[in-house]
């Protein structure tokens, strides 16, 4: 048997296979089960490789330019909602995508 006659059969089986609903529906789906997995293994791998990273101390924090000067407390912010006034409040619409926006 030679080299030409083997790749005429391999066409004719293929021809074959393509016609079944079962290669032609079932391969796809397996295809994208098995490779589903590969990839839902890389995103948790990622999970797991982030999960024992720390927070940063307070001294670290004011090293990169994050200075915390005050607490802020829920009783605080509280507080300052209560100061405002949300009585008296006018509706400003924002400009549409087409349109051009004005400054005021």
């Amino acid at each position: 048997m030679n080299l030409g006659s083997r790749i005429d059969l391999l066409k004719k089986r293929f021809s074959l296979l393509q016609k079944r609903k079962s290669f032609k529906y079932g391969l796809p789906f397996v295809m994208l089960v098995v490779g589903g997995s590969f990839g839902l293994r890389e995103w948790t791998q990622i999970r797991y490789q982030f999960s024992n990273v720390k927070g940063v101390s307070k001294e670290e924090a004011e090293k990169m330019g994050l200075h915390r000067e005050k607490n802020v407390t829920l009783e605080d912010t509280y507080e300052d909602i209560q100061k405002l006034d949300i009585d008296n409040w006018e509706n400003k619409r924002g400009p549409r995508p087409w349109e051009e926006p004005t400054k005021q």
